[in-house]
């Protein structure tokens, strides 16, 4: 399900969190390789370029709840609307962030194409609050539950619909961060999660054979969202929420690898990359070597 012609939007979107630098990260990917990476696999790369973000004078918020709220709403509206334009010309969306944030907006402009998008959070995190259960109110942290029809209504009926996606079709790969109230509305909707314990007692390849099989019974497409947080960050050191214990490299590449060869990815976005908190520009480095996996790339 692979397409040959590839859009590549950038979002250097950091309203979503408080640390500053990933807004770099677009940049960093390219600077990575990005491009050729995927030129080299003869794929028709189309660059947009990056959407444009404004920024508040002072950092807002709504309440203490909800971090830059307004850009951050009108930053995902051009994403979701550049998205939906892509898809409507056959081309696949490869989207590089940025924070989190830009799921909403990805979700928003492709979910419209699919009777039943499936989703691949590939994360350290859940990304299930919503404004009452955050402990922050940093909007990168809600992106699923916004998807999912959860939280403020503005968020959530973005691009005018709602919800994006059903939790029945979302899966969880490398969680080993979650608040209470996530763990909560995990339980609650039955949302299928791999947490860091079933990747050590399973293994990456026993859990990647049972989330695309999960996903191939019931979807019509599956959306990658590839948080370099869900790697160890003594690999993926770049990052602004680093959490200890995480999926390998080698792991990461298995998963792409089992991904590629199971031809179900129809989207992708790769987030978190900080070149600030980088070391060379490794943990981007590290996401060009993932998404050349991802689409096909083969030692023989």
């Amino acid at each position: 399900m692979m397409k040959n012609k590839i859009s590549l939007i950038g979002v250097p979107m950091d309203l979503g969190q408080s640390r500053r630098g990933v807004d770099m990260g677009p940049s960093a990917l390219r600077y990575a390789g990005a491009i050729e990476r995927l030129q080299n696999l003869n794929y028709d790369i189309h660059d947009l370029g990056d959407i444009p973000i404004n920024r508040p004078d002072q950092r807002d918020d709504v309440g203490n709840k909800l971090k830059n709220l307004e850009q951050v709403i009108e930053a995902n509206e051009t994403l979701a609307s550049m998205v939906d334009s892509e898809i409507q010309k056959d081309r696949f969306p490869l989207i590089i962030g940025g924070d989190h944030s830009i799921a909403i907006g990805s979700l928003a402009g492709i979910s419209k194409h699919y009777e039943n998008l499936g989703v691949i959070w590939y994360d350290a995190h859940g990304d299930l609050n919503t404004s009452d259960t955050s402990p922050s109110g940093n909007i990168h942290g809600m992106p699923l539950a916004v998807s999912l029809g959860l939280g403020h209504e503005r968020l959530t009926n973005l691009y005018n619909y709602a919800p994006k996606i059903k939790p029945e079709n979302v899966v969880i790969i490398g969680a080993r961060s979650l608040d209470p109230g996530e763990r909560e509305l995990i339980r609650e909707k039955g949302i299928r999660v791999y947490t860091m314990h079933e990747i050590d007692r399973m293994g990456m390849s026993a859990v990647m054979e049972e989330a695309i099989s999960y996903l191939q019974e019931r979807t019509d497409g599956v959306h990658l969202s590839l948080d370099l947080d869900g790697l160890d960050p003594t690999e993926a050191p770049g990052v602004g929420t680093p959490v200890l214990g995480g999926m390998t490299y080698r792991e990461s590449h298995l998963a792409m690898e089992m991904l590629a060869d199971a031809e179900v990815i129809t989207s992708l976005e790769v987030v978190e990359v900080n070149p600030i908190l980088d070391e060379k520009n490794k943990t981007a480095t590290l996401a060009v070597g993932l998404m050349g996996s991802l689409f096909g790339e083969k030692l023989k």
